[in-house]
C-alpha cells in the first residue's frame, strides 16, 4: 500500500532531486501534484528546478562530503539522480545504510553514469547487439583502437558526459588530436578516458521510454511508450517526434533489448533507452535511468508525460504509457552568452495552431544552450513531416534578446 504524507509537515514524503535542470523541473512539478515535498539540488543557484521546489541547495554534487551532508540534513525518503556529475559512491553507501532509496538503484546509477559500465553490461554480460567499441586513455590508444578494427568513421565520447558534450565524429587520423581535446573539455568530470565507437550505418535512431512500475497488485511490470524519433547535431538533440514509424519486427526487438537492460538495472522508474535502427535490425546505444531530453515531446503526446510516468513509478504507483496524439518538438536556443535574457515573439509562436512552448528559466544563456522547447500536436489529418516543420517554425519565432 502506498501512502503519501503532507508537504512541510512531519508526515511529508520527501524526495530529493540531484540535478534541477529543465527535465528535473518537470519531475518536481509532477511530484508536487501528488503531494510530495521536493528538495532540488544543483551545482548553481536558481536552476529551473530550484524555482519550483519546496527547498533548494547549490552544491558540488561530485564532492562526497558536500553530497552526504546535504542528504543527512534533509533526510529524504527517495533520492532521484538527474545528472552524471554525482559522487555515486556516496549514493551506494546511503542505500546500503538504509538512509534513503536511490532511484532506480545505486547500482543502476553507477553503471549508467559511466559509458564504460553500461556498455560492458549490455555487450559483454547481456550479449546485446552494439557497435564495435574500445576504451582509450590517450591519443595513441585511440589511434591503436581504430587501426585494430574499429576504423573510420568512428565516434569519440567521454565515458562520463551528457547531451552530446565532448563528442566528436572522426573521419580520418588528422581528427584524433582535436577529438581528444574536445572529449577532455566536455566530460562531466575530469577523467582521461573515452570510448571509441564504430559508426553504425543506421536508418534512424529512437528513444524507447521504458517504465518499470508497480501494477495494482504491487508487482513490477515493464511497459513502453511509443518510440520517439529524434534528430541530433553534435550529439545533442534538436528535434524529436512521436511516434517514430518502424517495422513490427524492429519494434519487437527494441522492446526485448530495452527490457533486458532495464531488468538488469532493476528498481522503479522511467528509463530512456537509445537504439539504432536499420530495417529490422536494432543496436543498443545507451540508457539513462531518468527522463530523456528527446522525451520532452511527451508533454503534448501522451496521457502521462515521461515526467508523470517517472514520478508515479518511483512512488510505487501504477502508470499509463498510452499515446494520446502524435506530436513533435524543436529546441529553442539561447543565441547569446548572457545572463537574464528575454524572449520576444512568444505570442506569435503560441498563435500557431496546435502549438505550445516551454521556456525553462535558466538564469544564464549560451549561444547553443537549450533554453526552451516548442511543442506541436497533431491536428486532423496532419502527418509527422507537417508536425516537425511546425515545431521548427514555432521555435524559430522565439527571439532571445539581450538588453
Amino acid at each position: 500500500m502506498v501512502t503519501i504524507g503532507t508537504p512541510l509537515s512531519p508526515s511529508a514524503t520527501r524526495v530529493m532531486l540531484l540535478g534541477a535542470g529543465e527535465l528535473g523541473k518537470e519531475v518536481i512539478i509532477e511530484l508536487q501534484r501528488l503531494g510530495v515535498e521536493v528538495i532540488a539540488v544543483d551545482r548553481y543557484p536558481n536552476a529551473p528546478g530550484h524555482q519550483v521546489a519546496h527547498r533548494w541547495h547549490a552544491i558540488d554534487m561530485s564532492n562526497p562530503d558536500e553530497l552526504r551532508q546535504i542528504i543527512e540534513t534533509e533526510q529524504p525518503a527517495l533520492i532521484v539522480p538527474e545528472i552524471e556529475a554525482i559522487a555515486t559512491e556516496v549514493l551506494a553507501d546511503i542505500e546500503s545504510e538504509g538512509l534513503a532509496r536511490v532511484v532506480p538503484t545505486a547500482r543502476a546509477v553507477q553503471l549508467t553514469m559511466n559509458r564504460e559500465g553500461i556498455r560492458r553490461l549490455a555487450a559483454e554480460q547481456l550479449q546485446l547487439p552494439t557497435s564495435a567499441y574500445a576504451f582509450a586513455e590517450s591519443e595513441d590508444e585511440i589511434r591503436n583502437a581504430i587501426e585494430a578494427g574499429i576504423g573510420f568513421p568512428c565516434l569519440i565520447k567521454p565515458v562520463m558526459s551528457s547531451s552530446g558534450k565532448g563528442q566528436s565524429l572522426l573521419r580520418c587520423t588528422d581528427d584524433i588530436e582535436t577529438a581528444w581535446a574536445v572529449a577532455q573539455s566536455g566530460g562531466r568530470v575530469s577523467q582521461n578516458r573515452v570510448i571509441v565507437e564504430g559508426f553504425v550505418d543506421f536508418d534512424y535512431e529512437i528513444t524507447l521510454l521504458t517504465v518499470r512500475a508497480n501494477n495494482t497488485a504491487g508487482e513490477v511490470e515493464t511497459s513502453f511508450c511509443q518510440p520517439i524519433g529524434h534528430q541530433q547535431q553534435n550529439g545533442d538533440y534538436v528535434q524529436s517526434w512521436q511516434p517514430q514509424p518502424m517495422s513490427e519486427l524492429a519494434l519487437q526487438r527494441s522492446w526485448e533489448i530495452a527490457q533486458k537492460v532495464t531488468d538488469s538495472l532493476g528498481g522503479l522508474g522511467l528509463f530512456g533507452v537509445e537504439l539504432f535502427i536499420k530495417g529490422d535490425q536494432v543496436w543498443f546505444s545507451e540508457v539513462s535511468p531518468r527522463p530523456h531530453d528527446t522525451g520532452l515531446v511527451t508533454l503534448v503526446t501522451q496521457h502521462q508525460s515521461e515526467f508523470a510516468l517517472h514520478a508515479r513509478a518511483i512512488l510505487g504507483l501504477p502508470v499509463n504509457t498510452d499515446l494520446n496524439m502524435p506530436g513533435a518538438s524543436a529546441v529553442i536556443y539561447g543565441r547569446h552568452d548572457a545572463a537574464g535574457i528575454k524572449f520576444k515573439h512568444v505570442e506569435q509562436a503560441l498563435a500557431m495552431p496546435g502549438t505550445d512552448i516551454r521556456l525553462f528559466g535558466k538564469p544564464l544563456a549560451y549561444a547553443n544552450r537549450r533554453m526552451g522547447v516548442a511543442l506541436t500536436y497533431a491536428l486532423a489529418g496532419e502527418n509527422l513531416d507537417t508536425l516537425r516543420a511546425r515545431a521548427v517554425a514555432s521555435a524559430a519565432l522565439i527571439e532571445p534578446m539581450v538588453e
